[in-house]
């Protein structure tokens, strides 16, 4: 997995609350047994017409999000069934992060992301943010104002710096373990790895019993 360090990249919008794993990956692009090749579906049903040609209405085809690394949306994003497919359709497209608001809603507060979609992310790599609803609010103005406005983000100080001629920055929160995690650029497999020596003195001393 990549570690994740900084990046700076053009900001693609999608002002679309819910938006549930199956808007990200339709279901019939389940079927392959493979981890590649589902960028270009991303989105599928809004990204496309039924001519199969690009839908010009659609967000994120507009001309200057092209080549965006950076998506930011509204909240409850990746809710749904927890298909992992949905974040390699993310990973794919080219995007390294995604930002997301939190919101309060009577009383209690509405997530950025689904649980098990945010897990995924980390597990591939994607970095997930939550900011307040008015920062991202604001993000949402500024990258309609500035055609292909770029930004950065830099996980080791959890910042988030929108490049304009006066630059805005916004701090986030992150877990440690996975900010760890992601500056590592440890998936899980690379994390049990890092016990192999405890794994095989255990092996070793499991077959010494059995055999004595």
């Amino acid at each position: 997995m990549e570690p994740f360090s900084t990046h700076r990249g053009i900001i693609g919008t999608l002002d679309r609350a819910n938006v549930d794993t199956d808007q990200i990956i339709p279901k019939q692009f389940l079927k392959s047994i493979k981890r590649t090749g589902f960028g270009e579906s991303l989105f599928f049903d809004w990204r496309y017409g039924d001519d199969g040609k690009p839908n010009p209405e659609f967000e994120l085809n507009q001309p200057h999000f092209q080549g965006a690394s950076i998506l930011v949306t509204r909240n409850n994003f990746g809710c749904g069934s927890s298909r992992e497919h949905a974040v390699w359709a993310v990973a794919q497209y080219g995007f390294r992060a995604v930002i997301a608001p939190w919101q309060d809603r009577n009383g209690g507060t509405v997530p950025g992301f689904a649980d098990i979609f945010r897990n995924n992310c980390v597990k591939n790599g994607i970095l997930t943010i939550e900011l307040s609803e008015p920062e991202v609010d604001q993000i949402f103005e500024f990258a309609d104002r500035f055609k292909g406005l770029e930004a950065s983000i830099n996980l080791e100080e959890q910042r988030v710096v929108l490049h304009m001629d006066e630059e805005v920055g916004y701090h986030f929160e992150i877990t440690p373990s996975v900010k760890e995690h992601l500056l590592r650029g440890l998936d899980d497999i690379a994390l049990t790895l890092e016990y192999e020596p405890n794994i095989s003195e255990f092996e070793t001393q499991h077959i010494t019993q059995l055999r004595s």
